[in-house]
């Protein structure tokens, strides 16, 4: 009797210790948010206005969708440091077509989207058949788009671009804010990707292959089939982020996405999504991407250089993993 009781308490400690672990990755960074907007709101009177939100969401809304398929690829345990040359290499790619070759903005968008996709089919294989590690394998990656996105741009900006192809960059107007199209959709893809994870099988086939792969297979999952489709699902969603790009600058820029691979990976981290993989949110990489858009926004109103808005950042960074790894380390 005293064993049955033992094992029911010990049964319901680990139940509650296991119910802790998403509770302090998600209200984490809610409250960084939180205490950074008030802090903000504090130094500046143009912070808490509703075209200033919509500004923040504007500046995020590209570097926000990379942000998803980087959570996705995370979630397994691994990394892409290509997604910001994929979205260049995508940009370009239906910038070019649309300009100098005529083609139709909605088969050019389709045709960059699809390299977008190719370069995440590259990175799968090499990760599954090869088994090399994501983190050498998306080095490669990043280093080969880059220096095939200067080759094809002649490392040239694409201007004169027609009008349907920034129709996601247009705006509407909601009361007295000012809002972009594109980032509707960012919106939306966060959404059917949250939708995605937690209400389908596919969902939660990705976490299980994160959390242990080996156990994952045993129990009847394909794991490599899921690592493969999770970085091509990634480079569509790189596609989309190009799309976005474009519609928003208005050009296809080959110098774009230098930085939106670590940018996309520190919205991850401070989201709470674990590098460990298994464990996060999707919503939780939203907050993420709000919070970097919120800090950079925020010392901006402030009038402090940009230098220390990366110094910022950098240290959100760092503190971020650090938690991540006591909790793991805890878990």
């Amino acid at each position: 009797m005293s064993n049955s009781i033992g094992k029911d308490e010990a049964g319901v400690s680990h139940f509650f210790h296991r119910l802790k672990l998403p509770a302090v990755s998600v209200l984490g960074p809610i409250l960084a948010l939180l205490v950074a907007s008030i802090f903000f709101a504090s130094q500046s009177d143009r912070f808490l206005s509703g075209q200033n939100f919509s500004l923040i969401l504007q500046q995020v809304m590209v570097v926000g969708v990379l942000a998803i398929g980087q959570t996705l690829i995370i979630l397994t345990a691994g990394i892409d440091l290509s997604c910001g040359m994929s979205m260049a290499l995508g940009s370009v790619v239906m910038s070019k077509l649309a300009v100098e070759h005529g083609l139709p903005a909605s088969a050019a968008i389709a045709v960059g989207v699809l390299c977008c996709a190719l370069i995440g089919v590259i990175n799968g294989a090499l990760v599954t058949r090869i088994r090399l590690p994501a983190f050498i394998v998306t080095l490669g990656t990043m280093n080969i788009t880059f220096a095939i996105t200067q080759i094809y741009s002649q490392a040239q900006t694409v201007t004169d671009l027609p009008e349907s192809m920034q129709t996601l960059g247009a705006t509407f107007q909601l009361g007295e804010t000012t809002i972009t199209y594109g980032t509707v959709l960012m919106l939306l893809l966060y959404v059917l990707t949250w939708l995605f994870l937690r209400e389908t099988a596919p969902g939660r086939h990705l976490y299980a292959v994160g959390n242990h792969p080996e156990a994952a297979r045993l129990t009847g999952i394909r794991t490599q089939t899921v690592l493969c489709t999770v970085y091509i699902v990634a480079g569509v969603l790189y596609g989309v982020a190009a799309m976005l790009s474009v519609a928003r600058m208005g050009v296809g820029d080959p110098q774009a996405g230098s930085t939106d691979n670590l940018d996309s990976i520190t919205a991850v981290v401070l989201g709470g999504t674990s590098l460990f993989g298994g464990r996060g949110s999707v919503l939780g990489t939203l907050i993420g991407v709000l919070i970097v858009g919120v800090f950079r926004n925020g010392l901006t109103l402030m009038g402090v250089p940009s230098v220390y808005q990366v110094l910022a950042t950098g240290i959100l960074v760092i503190l971020a993993v650090a938690t991540d790894q006591l909790t793991h380390k805890k878990a």
